[in-house]
């Protein structure tokens, strides 16, 4: 319950402490706060209130709650959620999921004729709300986990990218829960990923492998979680993986979600500061006015867990 608490909880610290640092260059958390532990870190600021989370966590906690209520995967379900959270003008939406959400079409055509028009849907909105959902699905083993992710990611990105990112990280936290060393099992992973995006993965995943090296904005899904899966091997505590990932610029608020989902999940509840967690809060627009507290995701991530 230690890690699972912590995938929650960490992966909505994260995106509270990166949303107001969001496409902003590299560098600019540390040279704010240059002194680890020193506090002030849940500053808000760009459109965001200290503590304050923002899409990729509200996502999460829809997702969540559908699965919970509904005692399993409801496709149509999740996205009826997020539609109404859509229409209820969110302070932030992806573009792309936003289009999806609100073109009309139904839940299991919406994403796929999006994709077919542009061409592109590999962004990492999937990635970004996945910690609540590889939580739940981590007890039923490897292939129904992945799969499930896929199924979840599918819902607003048509790429088969997204979905097989979304599908890693799930895998990534199933194997953290069950007390294994989630860079250990990385090779493992790869080798169940579509053969399609099995070699652009493996870059980005590779040991080696920098952030600085990315081929796209890391509001791309392979930059995303390579960034995230760097900022856990780098670093030796969830503080500085988060500090890490919110210097990388950028799409700080999901790059520090993913990373706080698996540094969560890695070094547990324990490990995330109280500076951080007491003023965490996420609204859900068009839910009532409802606003999840710390309480409220602890609750949450050990129904999850059951």
């Amino acid at each position: 319950m230690q890690r699972v608490a912590g995938a929650v909880v960490g992966s909505a610290v994260g995106d509270a402490l990166g949303g107001p640092f969001e496409f902003g260059p590299e560098g600019v958390f540390s040279a704010r706060f240059p002194v680890p532990g020193a506090g002030g870190e849940m500053c808000g600021g760009g459109g965001w209130d200290p503590g304050e989370a923002t899409d990729d966590t509200q996502m999460a906690v829809l997702v969540a709650e559908s699965l919970l209520e509904r005692q399993g995967l409801d496709p149509p379900d999740i996205f009826a959620r997020f539609q109404r959270w859509a229409a209820a003008d969110p302070k932030d939406i992806g573009l792309q999921t936003e289009d999806v959400l609100t073109n009309g079409m139904p839940w299991d055509l919406a994403a796929a004729i999006h994709f077919q028009v542009n061409q592109r849907a590999a962004g990492n909105g999937s990635l970004m709300r996945a910690s609540t959902s590889a939580v739940y699905f981590a007890a039923a083993g490897q292939e129904a986990c992945m799969d499930a992710a896929r199924r979840i990611a599918a819902l607003t990105h048509g790429d088969r990218a997204a979905w097989e990112g979304t599908a890693i990280f799930h895998e990534l936290v199933r194997v953290t829960l069950d007390d294994a060393d989630p860079l250990s099992a990385l090779p493992g992973v790869l080798d169940l990923v579509h053969p399609d995006h099995r070699g652009r993965y493996a870059t980005v995943l590779s040991a080696d492998w920098h952030p600085d090296q990315a081929t796209e904005f890391n509001g791309a899904v392979w930059p995303c979680l390579g960034s995230a899966v760097w900022a856990l091997r780098t670093t030796r505590t969830f503080e500085d993986a988060l500090r890490a990932a919110i210097d990388l610029g950028g799409d700080t608020d999901t790059v520090a979600a993913v990373t706080g989902g698996l540094a969560g999940a890695y070094y547990g509840l324990d490990a995330i500061p109280d500076r951080w967690t007491q003023p965490l809060h996420v609204p859900l627009p068009g839910f009532e006015g409802r606003v999840l507290r710390l309480a409220d995701l602890l609750d949450l991530a050990h129904r999850l867990g059951d």
